[in-house]
């Protein structure tokens, strides 16, 4: 008989960013949430399961506590900067049916299962890696030393790590998670800012190819060979999706790199453009014009891009695989083929300097992306980042937990030519000199008056990243 089974995405503080299902929950620019599509993907396999996302929901521990009273097992996503939080959340969830068992899920769990056992009285198992199959054998009943893929806690509390789950190769075998949006979700509560609303978020695959060397799922969980969909699978999710949603604007694809396989990529998008969606994706700069064309003729409205530095030596630091002409040819293709960038830049990454920081204020001013985001570099425990400034003493362990106590965003790695204190007031300095500039502020204000539902969105959003600043500076 299979275990009634909750996925829980726990409440969090007010103010904190959903960020991309990851339990980020850091105070960002924009309040953003994503879909919890890593639990989504294991609650579509579990028969009678529920899934509830607290944070859009607004959702506090209150009908939480209530609801597991009635379950079996309860699977909690959790993350470095939340897993103190979530084991508090895990006890509160023992307290009130002592006969629950309670497993965590996320990076923070893959490359930490013992260690988290230790600080995580309540937990009863942690599951490595890629955890779908691995939670759909633990619902059904299956004993604990027969799972692979989990580290557990047996009656005496000894500590067992059972041996490692292989990797899901027929990506087309999973279930849609859409089913799982319509049952559980209400989508408006999901909003990027840089998407048009509402909007839905799915995988089209698991892995990168790119080596880059902070980026924390291909090392911890995903790997890095892009296991994918067929063309047709994922248009069929869509279809099914514009039928359960027709009030959706536009549809993500959230794999780490949509575009590491172009060929897969222009199929589907000939499938998305007979269904006449808009979408966007995750792209690498370096995607030829003769694929972007393809793609936009076919819906593409926007690509995010993670362009990180536009210095090269730090490109090349990072393994990023990236050249910065390579770069600026294709944001060049983009503006000319009327595709909208969302830019992410990373600061404080190795060979970072105060001029560095300059020369990539510059280069994004120079590109030009429709908007950005600009992240202090985060050397997430399973990462070759975390190694390397372990190794090199450019982290201050007493930050290892990546946010301070208001949730603010902090520069844990410092260098003997560059501190704390410099990279992280080089975030502020940034968006100053790319948004408050006459270009910017001329196409920012021409779109609001072309638009009165982009006047509110932005309107709000000026709001939101005024009171970002002045979290800043509060934590600084």
């Amino acid at each position: 008989m299979t275990m009634r089974t909750l996925f829980l995405q726990p409440p969090t503080f007010d103010g904190f960013d959903g960020g991309a299902g990851s339990r980020y929950q850091a105070r960002r620019e924009i309040k953003s949430f994503w879909y919890p599509t890593w639990l989504a993907q294991p609650a579509a396999m579990v028969e009678g399961s529920r899934l509830i996302d607290a944070p859009p929901a607004g959702i506090g521990m209150e009908p939480i506590l209530e609801d597991v009273k009635n379950r079996d097992l309860v699977i909690l996503h959790t993350s470095t900067p939340s897993f103190a939080k979530d084991v508090e959340v895990a006890q509160m969830l023992k307290d009130v049916n002592p006969n629950l068992k309670i497993g965590m899920v996320g990076a923070k769990v893959a490359v930490q299962p013992e260690e988290s056992l230790l600080k995580g009285a309540p937990i009863d198992f942690v599951a490595r890696n890629e955890f779908d199959y691995t939670i759909k054998e633990i619902a059904e009943g299956r004993d604990f030393k027969d799972v692979d893929g989990i580290t557990w806690r047996n009656k005496d509390g000894e500590i067992i790590t059972n041996r490692d789950r292989a990797m899901i190769e027929d990506m087309d075998s999973l279930p849609f998670v859409t089913e799982v949006y319509k049952r559980d979700l209400r989508i408006e509560d999901y909003f990027i800012g840089y998407l048009m609303h509402p909007y839905i978020s799915i995988y089209t695959g698991r892995g990168c190819k790119s080596r880059c060397t902070f980026c924390l799922w291909p090392q911890t969980v995903g790997g890095h060979r892009y296991r994918t969909r067929s063309p047709q699978h994922v248009a069929a999710e869509i279809r099914l999706a514009k039928q359960y949603f027709p009030q959706v604007k536009e549809f993500f694809f959230d794999d780490d790199t949509f575009t590491d396989d172009l060929p897969r990529a222009e199929d589907i998008a000939r499938e998305l453009g007979k269904l006449g969606v808009t979408w966007s994706c995750n792209a690498k700069a370096n995607v030829p014009r003769e694929t972007l064309k393809v793609l936009r003729d076919n819906g593409l409205r926007l690509l995010l891009v993670g362009y990180e530095s536009g210095n090269q030596q730090i490109l090349h630091n990072i393994k990023k695989g990236m050249r910065v002409e390579v770069a600026r040819e294709f944001t060049k293709n983009c503006h000319e083929l009327g595709i909208k960038i969302h830019g992410t830049f990373i600061l404080g990454l190795p060979g970072e300097t105060k001029e560095t920081i300059q020369e990539t204020i510059r280069f994004a001013q120079e590109i030009n992306p429709h908007t950005l985001q600009v992240s202090l570099a985060a050397p997430y425990p399973g990462t070759a980042l975390h190694k390397q400034a372990t190794e090199n003493g450019w982290l201050d362990e007493t930050n290892a937990e990546l946010l301070d106590d208001n949730g603010v965003q902090i520069a844990p790695l410092h260098y003997p030519h560059l501190s704390h204190t410099e990279i992280f007031n080089s975030v502020e300095d940034f968006y100053k000199k790319f948004y408050f500039r006459a270009p910017k502020i001329a196409s920012i204000l021409g779109e609001m008056v072309r638009s009165p539902q982009m006047m509110k969105r932005r309107l709000r959003e000026g709001v939101e990243f005024f009171q970002f600043l002045k979290n800043r500076k509060d934590a600084a």
